[in-house]
């Protein structure tokens, strides 16, 4: 994020600000000068702060951020792939001290983690949906909304639950599953020489940093297990067919399959 700032909007002052010193010297020695791990230092004169940690962090750090001198009328929004819990704690924090809080959940991102992975195209077509449960006005809304549309995504607005129940069946869940293939179809390792690129890709997203997505689908657990019980009846019912040979129910499973897929290619 800071890079895509930094490449389309050069009049910006970006900060980046990280707990761990020796993290922060590392990305100071890439070339990055404005890096700190003073919190008072990176939020002083802040229009915008985005918080970009695992969702179980985003409380007590929003309460750190206005302890350490967060500018009244300030923004401030999160990267989290979750949304109700924030709201419901972080944002009422927030709005009790003036200070502006809308969730953004840019859809974007790889299973490689740290400074070395970043982009700065990352978001040039990505969605950005933005929840606006603890109703801030709609021209602070508008404001955030373009910072999005200025780095290339394409925006949204949502309710926080609404967010929750659809990133549960197009994200969480193929998580599951990337890493549940993984499970089985490399039950004995070595046969992963013999793997297509179908394997991989099929399995990419369970490289992800397990630690984190065990808060992600904790937090959102109440909208998973849904979908996730729906995948477990597919396949029970799949499994039925191939043991009957039942040629027709197969196909008609598979040709579903096909379409919805079809339809991510009409999507612009």
């Amino acid at each position: 994020m800071a890079l895509a700032v930094r490449k389309r909007h050069p009049e910006s002052s970006v900060i980046l600000w990280g707990r761990n010193p020796e993290r922060v010297a590392e990305i100071r020695a890439t070339g990055f000068e404005c890096v700190t791990d003073d919190l008072s230092l990176a939020v002083r004169d802040a229009e915008l702060v985005i918080l970009a940690v695992p969702v179980g962090a985003l409380k007590s750090l929003g309460r750190r951020v206005l302890e350490a001198g967060l500018p009244t009328g300030a923004c401030l929004t999160d990267v989290g792939s979750v949304k109700t819990h924030p709201h419901e704690s972080l944002g009422k924090d927030m709005k009790n001290k003036n200070v502006s809080f809308i969730g953004s959940h840019p859809m974007a991102g790889s299973e490689r983690t740290g400074f070395g992975a970043a982009d700065e195209d990352l978001f040039v077509g990505a969605p950005c949906i933005l929840t606006n449960e603890n109703e801030r006005p709609e021209n602070e809304v508008q404001r955030l909304m373009e910072f999005w549309i200025g780095l290339g995504a394409r925006s949204a607005v949502m309710s926080a639950s609404e967010h929750d129940r659809l990133v549960a069946r197009i994200s969480h869940l193929p998580h599951i599953l990337s890493s549940i293939c993984a499970l089985i179809a490399l039950e004995n390792s070595e046969d992963g020489r013999f793997a297509g690129q179908g394997l991989r890709d099929t399995s990419r997203v369970a490289a992800g940093d397990p630690a984190m997505w065990v808060e992600i689908l904790l937090e959102n657990r109440h909208q998973i297990a849904e979908p996730l019980r729906e995948g477990a009846s597919i396949l029970n019912r799949l499994a039925d067919f191939l043991t009957a040979g039942d040629e027709e129910a197969i196909l008609r499973v598979l040709e579903k399959g096909q379409a919805r897929r079809q339809t991510l290619d009409r999507i612009e």
